[in-house]
C-alpha cells in the first residue's frame, strides 16, 4: 500500500540520481487580452508508477507510456502553479507544495522571485482542490501564512470535505496524511475564505467550472478575455499520456475512479471541441497547450 513514507523515499531517492529533471522557474506564458498568464515551477513530484497507472490494463498503458519516453516504476510529474495577472489583480491557482511534502516539490517562493515577485503581490489564492502538492504551500515552517495579503477562493464540496473531521478515518491509509494537512491548513484561513460556485465569475475573467472525482470539490477554471480562453485544469487532467489517450480508465491517484474518469472525457471534448488552450498542473513544458483529438483519444500539445 502506498503511503506518504515510500513518496518520500522514493523522492529522496531521485534527488541522487544525475538525471533527475531540472525546475524551469517561468516554464511558459501566454496572453489572452490584457491579461498575462504564466506558469512557474514548484518543483516536482517523485511517484511510485502504480499511484496513477496501477489497475489500468498494463500492457496497454507499458506501450502507451514508453511512447513518450517514460518509465513505469517511477514518475517524476512537473507541478506547475498558474500566475494571472490583469493590472488589477495577481492571482495564484493552487500555492504548491510548501516545505513539508516532498524534497523536490515547494518551490513556488523561488520561482516567484524569479518572476520579480513577492508573496505580499498576491492578491487572491485560488484552489483546485486540497491535496498536498497544491495546498501545503499555504503556511511556512512557523505556520504563518505565506501570502498575508491575499483572499482565498474555494469550492465549499472541496472546503468542507477536508475540514470534515470524518475524513481522516474514511480517506484510506494511504491518504490520512493528506487529510491531517489539509485540515489544518484551511482551518488556518476558515475566517477568510471565500466560497466559489460551479459556473460562477469568481473575478472578472475568471469562472469556476465543477470538475469533480480526483477530489470531491475538485475545480478547475476558465479565463477569458473576450473570445481568448484557456482552462486552468488542475489534476482533472494529471498526465500527458494516459489522461489524455485513455480518458475513461481508471487512475490509482484519483479518489473517486469512476467519476474521474467521466470528468475527464468530458473536460477533453470541451477543451478539444472549443479549440480552447488548457493550462495543466503536472503536464511537460510548463504546462500550457491544447487537446487535440487523436483516435479514440487525444493527444497534448504543448504550446
Amino acid at each position: 500500500m502506498l503511503t506518504r513514507r515510500h513518496i518520500l523515499t522514493s523522492a529522496a531517492a531521485a534527488l541522487a540520481l544525475p538525471f533527475a529533471p531540472r525546475r524551469l522557474w517561468a516554464a511558459s506564458s501566454l496572453t489572452l487580452g490584457a491579461i498575462q498568464i504564466d506558469t512557474l515551477s514548484d518543483g516536482n513530484l517523485v511517484l511510485p508508477g502504480d499511484f496513477i497507472l496501477g489497475g489500468m490494463p498494463q500492457e496497454e498503458m507499458a506501450q502507451i507510456v514508453a511512447a513518450h519516453g517514460l518509465p513505469t516504476d517511477q514518475l517524476t510529474p512537473p507541478c506547475n502553479v498558474t500566475l494571472m495577472r490583469d493590472g488589477t489583480n495577481t492571482v495564484l491557482f493552487d500555492v504548491g507544495a510548501g516545505p513539508d511534502f516532498q524534497p523536490s516539490a515547494g518551490k513556488l517562493a523561488e520561482a516567484l522571485d524569479a518572476a520579480g515577485l513577492t508573496t505580499d503581490d498576491i492578491t487572491h489564492v485560488v484552489f483546485t482542490h486540497g491535496h498536498p502538492d497544491h495546498l501545503w504551500g499555504l503556511l511556512d515552517d512557523f505556520d504563518d501564512l505565506v501570502f498575508p495579503n491575499a483572499e482565498y477562493l474555494i469550492g465549499q464540496a472541496e472546503f468542507n470535505y477536508w475540514t470534515d473531521p470524518n475524513t481522516v478515518s474514511t480517506i484510506g491509509e494511504a491518504r490520512t496524511t493528506f487529510a491531517i494537512g489539509a485540515e489544518r491548513r484551511l482551518s488556518a484561513i476558515a475566517d477568510a475564505v471565500r466560497f466559489v460556485s460551479d459556473g460562477e465569475e469568481i473575478l472578472p475573467g475568471i469562472a469556476a467550472r465543477a470538475t469533480p472525482g480526483h477530489t470531491p470539490g475538485h475545480m478547475a477554471f476558465e479565463l477569458r478575455a473576450g473570445s481568448e480562453s484557456a482552462m486552468v485544469v488542475g489534476d482533472a487532467l494529471g498526465n500527458h499520456h494516459v489522461a489524455f489517450e485513455r480518458p475513461g480508465w481508471a487512475s490509482g491517484s484519483d479518489q473517486d475512479k469512476d467519476l474521474a474518469a467521466t470528468t475527464r472525457v468530458a473536460l477533453l471534448d470541451q477543451i478539444s471541441t472549443a479549440q480552447m488552450r488548457l493550462i495543466g498542473f503536472h503536464l511537460p513544458g510548463g504546462g500550457i497547450g491544447y487537446a487535440q483529438k487523436s483516435g479514440d483519444g487525444y493527444r497534448f500539445i504543448a504550446e
